[in-house]
């Protein structure tokens, strides 16, 4: 009788607490269409300038002198695309080799930052603390510029190779401990311990039950490992002398800087350049390089999105 009495208390006061869950989670209609206008407003704030750089890059270079920078310019022109694709083939080879170093950087990275990640993640690994500190002192502290290139020109060689484009944003020590963090809340010992139970290897292990598992953690670190090849071009400048490595971050850049050293010197070059420094597309094909540079990074995002946003919330809510 007490027992029952007992589980009857317990019973309401979890129906008690159930309900003020409940209505600490609803939303009323009003407080929904507030949030509604307030994203859409965030929304439409990330959006629209992407836009108006877009209808920029459109514009005709006398429009915009003329009238300034508006939404819907008086007169459309191509002429900034068709002054940077001017070269042909050499952006097209920069392009192709953006492609290359940004999928084999990324596919190295990952490969060498998950087995690492996960060899620290597993409590009975014997240097997981060595390890652990290893990884830890290059977010700390640095051998500058100086030595890095030492490293690459005299050391390894690596002058005027792709591989200088590669190897120096392949391992971060941040995205290791982004993934040791990942696979330590994330994989269940449980689930480790049985596989080994059934005769699984290490390797085997890692293969075919943490990768699927890590999934959402992996697509985050390949999401920063993508970016950061696409946007790199320091490593160019630094390594690359041959026009046939060139990226099309840095190819841009060299386009932009000799657009500015063009116009701002067509004066003391003669009467060709200035007419020719007259004719250039400036502003428009600024941001026409924007466009370039940042629309393909745009139509892969949604290929990482469902995971990336897993990857970011994992962990926030236990049952």
């Amino acid at each position: 009788m007490e027992l029952k009495l007992k589980n009857k208390v317990f019973n309401k006061s979890k129906e008690k607490i159930s309900d003020k869950e409940e209505r600490f989670n609803r939303v009323s209609k009003k407080t929904n269409f507030v949030l509604n206008i307030l994203f859409a407003l965030l929304a439409a704030a990330c959006i629209i300038p992407f836009m108006f750089v877009v209808i920029i890059s459109f514009t005709s270079e006398a429009s915009l002198t003329a009238n300034g920078y508006r939404f819907w310019p008086e007169e459309w022109s191509l002429e900034a695309y068709k002054y940077i694709f001017s070269s042909g083939s050499q952006i097209i080879r920069a392009y192709g080799i953006t492609i290359i170093v940004t999928v084999a950087g990324t596919l190295l990275g990952l490969t060498i930052m998950t087995m690492y990640a996960y060899a620290l993640s597993r409590k009975n690994f014997a240097y997981r603390k060595f390890f652990t500190k290893l990884i830890f002192i290059p977010m700390l502290f640095s051998g500058g510029m100086v030595a890095s290139y030492l490293v690459m020109v005299n050391f390894l060689q690596l002058k005027d190779n792709i591989l200088a484009l590669i190897l120096p944003l392949c391992v971060s020590s941040f995205n290791i401990i982004i993934l040791r963090t990942f696979f330590k809340t994330t994989i269940p010992d449980a689930v480790v311990e049985s596989a080994k139970i059934d005769g699984a290897s290490e390797w085997l292990l890692f293969r075919k039950i943490i990768l699927p598992m890590s999934l959402p953690g992996i697509a985050t670190v390949g999401l920063f490992l993508t970016l950061g090849y696409w946007n790199d071009w320091f490593n160019a400048m630094l390594y690359i002398d041959s026009s046939n490595l060139i990226p099309v971050q840095y190819l841009l850049i060299k386009l932009e800087t000799s657009m500015e050293f063009l116009s701002n010197n067509a004066t003391s070059m003669g009467a060709n350049a200035i007419e020719v420094a007259s004719k250039m597309p400036k502003e428009t094909a600024k941001m026409a390089i924007v466009v370039i540079t940042t629309l393909p990074i745009i139509f892969a995002y949604p290929f990482f999105q469902r995971y990336f946003v897993s990857g970011l919330t994992i962990g926030a809510v236990k049952e």
